[in-house]
């Protein structure tokens, strides 16, 4: 999300406020309306011939096309620069970290040479010996390149990264620059035509999590002062970005509805905005029964558990942990052989382990026992708050064959949830949700595996980290020769 450094006066007028409110209110409402009237699978199947054409001019997701998969030639590899405010050295890595090194280790892997400039780690160690993968000049590697800053650990220094970037550009020009997020700020990047970006949250987003949030709160609590001024400050950083946006040659949203945010709302041409759904890697989410029995075990679930709901990520407002916390304590009054798992350290951590013993906190999982999770249980449990998100949580659980229940905002509907056989949509608040879990309990088990098969076969088919660097490549290729533009 950007970050508006500029001194805000407060507002104190009563019109100002009430102007401000209306701006904040009504956007928001009118934008998740205009969400898309047919799913990116209806956009093939409505034709019987595939799509063909400019891919600048595709509206709908790359990752729905077919690209060549065997590896470029040498003669084709590009010299990539990924900006990335870190890079995951740690079992629990952020979500745009995890973005970043599936997609880029991808690349690596396909023979392009990647080079990452990141904030230094905590682990000096660790900075030694990726520092000493970095090959000589014009040695291939299968690995990204790895440039860690000078300074405090995982605090990004732009300038710094910066410096060492021009270092190795001034040695081999690079083919394409890719900013994760904010990573290059405006000023640099309106002078860099080659510069892609990839939005993981930006400050409208934040308004409408923000708005959502609220409505969690109970009638009779006031709002807080801090919350007032959290969302007034939003307004300016939504302005500031829509200025600040058209400075970036190319930005690639992560879901269906967040491209149309840059096109409808930031206008932005629709040349320069590319949708390109984020990956996870098949082989880290595979269906297996029996890891899931011995997960059950090892952390308690009872064998006579009719039912095994999960959750999985940062356990704090926005991403609806009120929600499930309140569904699920009046859900298991009623049915008392059903659990809950919830995977992920945050805030809530402490209100879940009172719900004991039908709810089973795990905190913070390593990727290795997170496949073990998935496994574990019968469907998935999604009560995000932030309405453009597209967590990787939803995608590893359908690549592990299991369906999901998640709110019902325009990015899920139109990406993940675009069959009613893969889940349940909700209205973001306790009693829409209570209801979607009232009605899995209804199908049970067995009705749920066979949901989650279908989950398996759309997952393999679009949420791959093959399919995502494919696309990404394309992409880079398109921005370095026009002629690649044209597809097939």
């Amino acid at each position: 999300m950007a970050i508006n450094k500029q001194p805000k006066k407060p507002i104190q007028s009563s019109l100002a406020t009430t102007l401000l409110f209306i701006v904040v209110f009504t956007i928001p409402a009118l934008l998740l309306l205009h969400s898309p009237s047919a799913s990116i699978c209806a956009t093939f199947s409505s034709t019987n011939k595939p799509w063909s054409g400019d891919l600048f001019n595709a509206e709908f997701a790359w990752n729905m096309l077919k690209f060549v998969d065997g590896k470029p030639p040498s003669s084709m590899t590009l010299k990539i620069a990924v900006f990335s405010r870190k890079w995951p050295t740690t079992n629990t890595p952020g979500g745009m970290e995890r973005h970043a090194h599936t997609l880029h280790t991808a690349l690596a892997a396909r023979g392009h040479q990647v080079h990452v400039f990141t904030s230094p780690t905590l682990d000096d160690a660790l900075t030694t010996t990726m520092q000493e993968q970095i090959p000589s000049q014009g040695s291939p590697s299968l690995l990204p390149i790895i440039h860690w800053h000078e300074g405090e650990p995982n605090k990004w220094r732009y300038n710094m990264a910066w410096e060492q970037f021009q270092e190795e550009n001034e040695r081999k020009p690079f083919d394409v620059i890719h900013s994760e997020s904010v990573a290059i700020p405006y000023w640099l990047a309106r002078h860099i035509p080659n510069l892609v970006v990839s939005w993981h949250g930006i400050a409208f987003e934040g308004v409408q999590s923000s708005i959502y949030q609220d409505l969690v709160r109970p009638p009779k609590e006031p709002i807080s002062p801090t919350f007032n001024r959290s969302l007034q400050g939003m307004i300016p950083k939504v302005l500031n970005e829509i200025r600040f946006f058209k400075n970036y040659a190319h930005h690639v949203a992560i879901s269906n509805s967040c491209g149309e945010m840059p096109r409808d709302v930031y206008q932005i041409p629709i040349r320069r905005v590319h949708v390109i759904l984020n990956g996870v890697n098949e082989e880290d989410f595979q269906q297996d029964s029996r890891l899931g029995h011995q997960f059950r075990y090892k952390i308690g679930v009872p064998q006579n558990a009719s039912l095994v709901l999960g959750a999985a990520g940062r356990l704090v407002k926005d991403k609806g942990h009120p929600l499930l916390y309140e569904a699920f304590s009046k859900l298991k009054d009623n049915y008392p052989n059903i659990y809950l798992i919830v995977a992920g350290s945050g805030p809530w951590l402490q209100r879940y382990k009172d719900l004991r013993p039908q709810v089973i906190v795990l905190g913070s999982i390593n990727s290795s026992e997170l496949r073990a999770f998935y496994n574990a249980i019968d469907v998935f449990v999604n009560p995000t708050l932030r309405p453009q998100g597209l967590d990787l949580t939803l995608m590893e659980a359908m690549m592990s064959g299991k369906p999901v229940i998640a709110s019902r905002f325009p990015s899920i509907k139109g990406t993940i949830l675009v069959n009613n056989e893969f889940g349940f949509m909700f209205s973001p608040n306790v009693e829409s949700l209570l209801e979607a879990l009232e009605k899995v309990v209804a199908e049970g088990s067995k009705r749920l595996l066979q949901r989650g098969k279908a989950c398996r076969e759309y997952a393999v088919s679009i949420f791959t980290a093959g399919k995502m660097a494919l696309a990404y490549e394309r992409l880079f290729f398109c921005i370095k020769n026009t002629t690649f533009c044209t597809y097939p």
